[in-house]
């Protein structure tokens, strides 16, 4: 094949289907020729790859076209847009709808430590189960302050931001076996409740207050909205409803892992807290607002902009174009 001829004879469809490429406008004869000369051009690059592949002017097709498919396919939005919808719409929609079983998670985890705290202080042989007086005492009034401050406050704050992190992950990840997150809310909830007792038992209550809330506020309750999540996963595979299991795993899958992700970042906060604000020498009531403040702006984002996002009919899921249309079922 002579290849200057046939830039000769297809040059001038090329150019116009830059030209039509550039405008900011098309009419809706405009736009019938555009896809047209799409068609055209995709079958000159055809014919150019099956005689050089690799030619300079295989290329230059192909970069035409990409540009025209994207003219008529429409652009992608721009990472700006796509994270303020994602902190405007999705995450506070995704939050707010579990909400109510947020706060049922944390009432059982608060009952579940008051259990074992209880357990420690008023049953005859448990303290003395849980080590000697002089290791209990070690911990109690020097080891559990110690804790928070042993390390360089960021590398701290890095450290439990990335374990809380990796808890919550899971929480909602393996939410769909409806074990894995009770059992993560059980283990943290016997934790506290055991160490609650034993500072208890020596009287230092007040200390274990004061070094547990400022960032206990906001990092226990990032474990309950994970367990939360993971919970409703497990409760679309059991319950679907009018949808079917697969569908409602999906739906509900892809909005509650909008959790997780929003999770990070709440962690990254409660982190910073825990790592700056509860060892620092600042009074215990500043400690205590400070960390109350956080807890409280997680509240007025959820139910302020989660209503709103909710109302607007976003779920945290997808939008459309990426999880694609679902069929109607009964």
């Amino acid at each position: 094949m002579d290849v200057d001829a046939f830039i000769a004879v297809h040059r001038g469809d090329w150019q116009r289907l830059d030209d039509l490429v550039r405008r900011r406008r098309l009419d809706g004869a405009e736009s019938d020729e555009l896809l047209v000369l799409y068609q055209r051009v995709s079958t000159h690059l055809s014919i150019i790859r099956s005689v050089d592949p690799e030619s300079a002017l295989s290329g230059a097709l192909s970069t035409r076209l990409s540009r025209a498919r994207t003219r008529f396919t429409g652009a992608r939005s721009n990472v700006m847009e796509d994270m303020a919808q994602f902190f405007v719409l999705s995450l506070p929609a995704a939050f707010y709808r579990i909400r109510w079983l947020t706060v049922a998670v944390g009432l059982l985890f608060v009952a579940v430590a008051w259990l074992y705290a209880s357990w420690v202080t008023s049953t005859p042989g448990a303290i003395p189960a849980l080590g000697t007086d002089e290791e209990l005492r070690a911990f109690v009034e020097e080891d559990f302050v110690d804790y928070y401050s042993e390390n360089p406050a960021a590398s701290f704050a890095g450290l439990v931001w990335t374990n809380n992190a990796w808890i919550a992950l899971q929480a909602v990840a393996f939410g769909v076996t409806g074990i894995w997150p009770a059992f993560i809310l059980y283990q943290n909830a016997q934790g506290i409740g055991l160490v609650a007792g034993m500072m208890a038992s020596y009287d230092r209550l007040d200390v274990f207050f004061v070094y547990i809330l400022p960032h206990g506020f906001m990092e226990l309750t990032a474990i309950f909205i994970a367990t939360a999540a993971g919970l409703r996963i497990f409760w679309a595979w059991v319950a679907p409803g009018r949808r079917s299991r697969s569908v409602a795993l999906a739906e509900e899958g892809r909005a509650l892992i909008t959790v997780a992700l929003g999770l990070v970042l709440v962690l990254l906060v409660s982190g910073l807290v825990e790592g700056f604000v509860t060892p620092s020498g600042l009074p215990p009531w500043l400690r205590l607002t400070i960390g109350f403040l956080v807890f409280a702006a997680y509240w007025i984002y959820t139910l302020v902009l989660g209503r709103r996002a909710v109302a607007a009919g976003h779920r945290g899921d997808l939008d459309v174009v990426d999880r694609g249309h679902s069929d109607i079922t009964a």
